[in-house]
């Protein structure tokens, strides 16, 4: 066993003698949220008949049908697209975009530059890939205020005839700002519907779901999107994402992922269902054990002399957990404990790299099960200043735990603290 030093052993004991009733909270979102999930299986009367495979065209694959309606309960939305064809969020998230925009239409983000893998979505001028603007798409943004908010007079300045769509992206991704909640994006839904009542209002949900008792779809939003191999995968399904909404912005999705004329009615689960049905069973207390490493995370890291966002005492609306680090070597030393307290590829040792669709060197710790699985215990990070390491997932808490303290441990063996 790992011998960890006296004084981690002491944080340790301080950090959860705090945050107990933290966890007493939060069990209370755990409860409701896997309660949700089991009605809406009972609702729709799933049996063991609808994970059965389906071939070729998959015409009536009563699973997969039922899948989508579960979703859509789940999410309290009109309708669901779930579907291991989705390579990533990223996929998922174009699909949605490219699914409800026209050339000439123009999408606004309000709230700041959308994370990284999305900017070759949205495109720049002359390159050519396909990308939103190739299709004569335009893309503006709004910058946050400088207490992370939503600068409102940029926004109604903004938005204009052709803004056919409002993007929220809920996660802070790799900015340090607060994630935003489910009631911020409700506010912001009325607040953009009051000045545009057509507009589409679509919210990147990925790392948010089930972390709170409401989903977007709840509070107003017309489209979300995420990542099955995140949160509502629950650390079993091996690929793929989900789009809930509006119906009939649903199946414009559909179209985009397979043709027009043909959208959900098709598409072979290829052995997945199960996995999905049972990950999303899973999902809401996996989730929980996910934010209890979190906050155990934060609790930790701030004994140690560095700043957190969420600190282990402040609301949570996603699985992030953001750290402030010194210099660049407290940085990859955070990433390398994480990976060294995997239980798959510990003894690899990670190291920055010039990562597809990303703007900066990037090192990743991603010891999982699924690859790129990140409710699984992973973390990763871009490698420039100021110096943020972001950690999020964790299947059991133990596991958080044992990362953290590795985190730690490498830290005082390198000299670090």
């Amino acid at each position: 066993m790992v011998q960890f030093a006296e004084q981690l052993e002491q944080w340790k004991e301080a950090a959860e003698e705090r945050i107990t009733e933290r966890f007493r909270q939060l069990d209370r979102v755990i409860d409701h949220n896997q309660w949700k999930v089991i009605e809406a299986f009972q609702k729709h009367q799933v049996s063991d008949f609808h994970f059965a495979g389906s071939t070729g065209y998959a015409y009536n694959d009563r699973g997969r049908e039922v899948l989508d309606l579960v979703y859509a309960d789940v999410f309290g939305a009109e309708a669901a697209l779930v579907r291991p064809h989705f390579a990533s969020g990223t996929h998922t998230i174009s699909t949605a975009l490219f699914g409800v925009l026209r050339p000439g239409d123009e999408l606004f983000y309000i709230t700041g530059r959308p994370y990284d893998t999305l900017h070759k979505v949205i495109g720049q001028k002359g390159d050519g890939t396909g990308s939103l603007r190739d299709f004569g798409i335009t893309y503006r943004e709004a910058a946050l205020t400088a207490d992370g908010g939503i600068d409102w007079d940029a926004v109604r300045a903004g938005i204009h005839e052709s803004t056919k769509v409002i993007g929220i992206q809920r996660s802070r991704g790799y900015d340090w700002r607060s994630s935003f909640t489910v009631g911020e994006i409700g506010d912001m839904v009325k607040k953009v519907k009051e000045i545009k009542p057509d507009v589409i209002v679509f919210v990147d949900n990925c790392y948010g779901e089930f972390t709170e008792t409401m989903e977007p779809t709840e509070a107003g939003a017309d489209l979300i999107a995420g990542s099955l191999i995140k949160n509502p995968g629950g650390g079993i399904a091996e690929t793929g994402g989900y789009i809930c909404g509006r119906q009939h912005l649903v199946d414009l999705c559909a179209y985009r992922l397979t043709a027009p004329g043909i959208g959900s009615e098709v598409g072979a689960m290829l052995g997945t269902t199960r996995g999905i049905y049972q990950g999303l069973f899973l999902a809401p207390t996996l989730v929980g054990q996910a934010l209890k490493g979190s906050i155990f995370a934060a609790a930790m890291f701030e004994q140690a002399g560095f700043v957190t966002k969420p600190a282990w005492n402040e609301a949570r609306t996603d699985l992030i957990q953001a750290i402030s680090f010194k210099e660049a070597g407290h940085l990859i030393a955070f990433v390398q404990g994480i990976q060294r307290a995997a239980a798959v590829d510990s003894h690899v040792v990670p190291e920055p790299w010039d990562m597809p669709g990303y703007d900066h060197p990037v090192i990743m710790a991603a010891g999982t099960f699924i690859q790129g699985g990140s409710l699984e215990l992973s973390a990763d990070a871009p490698i420039r200043e100021p110096y943020i390491g972001y950690m999020q997932g964790g299947l059991t808490y133990s596991h958080v735990k044992f990362g953290v303290m590795l985190a730690l441990q490498r830290m005082i063996d390198q000299k670090l603290l």
